[in-house]
């Protein structure tokens, strides 16, 4: 009994805010916004690549492996709490134990192991999405610069002339990258300014149009700073430097308008510094590169910082 004559322990008032607090955690966890159907990507969106699932399932098995782990360590925190806490009738000092060699290699080797397995799903992964095949179907030099995109279609257009491997323009980028030009290929290009809107959607920024079905090359350069080239639904981003020419390579799965937008920051106004991916068919995409054509946007835009030889081709097919 309480010192007041009530038989009401001390210890409810603590069990209800508990109860409150487990029950306001459940309410924000579940009043997101979420649907079942959202629910197993975990927060990404749905992949628009035939390489997109590959990334949502590293993202997956990561949250896998981190629930796991933290069950554990709350788990074992709530059984100290609850089974070891200090005792009302004894006031004796537990015995103290100096050494556990066992509990001690234990909590060493456990999480190199957690690290080593995230290392290697990560390392097969990254190697695999970064992997370049000879001669990609298309190539797109994408340039960033303050605060806007330009695409450089590098294609065999009709209407235009010209050699992307000996185009001026195209100066900057590494010769390992050029090698996969193909012939006498004149190009087209796009180039944005934070006011571009997509006439379709009227999103902000410039369209890059791209092929569904069909391997596209991403060829990264910078005019000035870092940016970061992120199409959301890609589930992948890559730095642009300046200096240092960046690629990777997709598969477009899926036709629509998407969005993208630089995802590091670059100055004043790298918040405008958005752009809009299409994905069509590959007729619809051969008719796009027409039509810029025929605007009279053949050639390239300049694709960077020019470089000496030497430092443009320091690194290797190897690297």
């Amino acid at each position: 009994m309480s010192p007041n004559g009530s038989d009401r322990s001390p210890r409810r008032p603590m069990r209800r805010k508990l109860l409150q607090a487990l029950t306001a955690g459940l309410v924000l966890a579940t009043a997101t916004g979420c649907t079942y159907k959202d629910f197993p990507r975990l927060g990404m969106p749905t992949p628009t690549t035939e390489e997109g699932p590959r990334i949502l399932s590293l993202w997956q098995g990561s949250w896998a492996a981190a629930l796991a782990v933290g069950v554990l360590v709350w788990g074992l925190i709530l059984w100290s709490v609850f089974f070891h806490r200090r005792s009302r009738s004894k006031v004796e000092v537990p015995p103290q134990t100096r050494y556990n060699m066992p509990l001690e290699a234990l909590y060493t080797v456990v999480p190199i192991l957690i690290v080593s397995v995230f290392f290697y799903f990560t390392a097969r992964d990254e190697s695999k999405l970064l992997e370049l095949q000879d001669k990609p179907p298309h190539i797109v030099n994408v340039v960033g610069f303050q605060w806007s995109w330009a695409f450089n279609y590098i294609e065999q257009v009709p209407g235009s002339t010209g050699d992307a491997k000996t185009d001026k323009n195209l100066k900057a980028i590494p010769d390992r990258f050029v090698e996969d030009f193909p012939e006498n290929a004149g190009g087209v290009y796009d180039v944005g300014v934070p006011g571009t809107r997509n006439p379709q959607t009227g999103n902000p920024g410039p369209t890059l149009v791209l092929p569904k079905g069909e391997r596209v090359r991403f060829v990264l350069t910078s005019r000035d700073v870092i940016h970061s080239f992120w199409a959301v639904p890609f589930l992948m981003k890559m730095d642009v430097l300046p200096g240092h020419t960046n690629a990777f390579e997709v598969t477009p799965s899926r036709e629509g308008t998407m969005m993208g937008k630089c995802a590091e920051l670059c100055g004043t106004d790298h918040s405008r510094m958005l752009f809009n991916v299409k994905v069509v068919s590959p007729e619809r995409y051969q008719e796009h590169l027409k039509e810029l054509a025929e605007k009279g946007q053949t050639g390239y835009v300049p694709a960077g910082i020019e470089q000496t030889k030497h430092e443009k081709n320091r690194e290797t097919n190897n690297l």
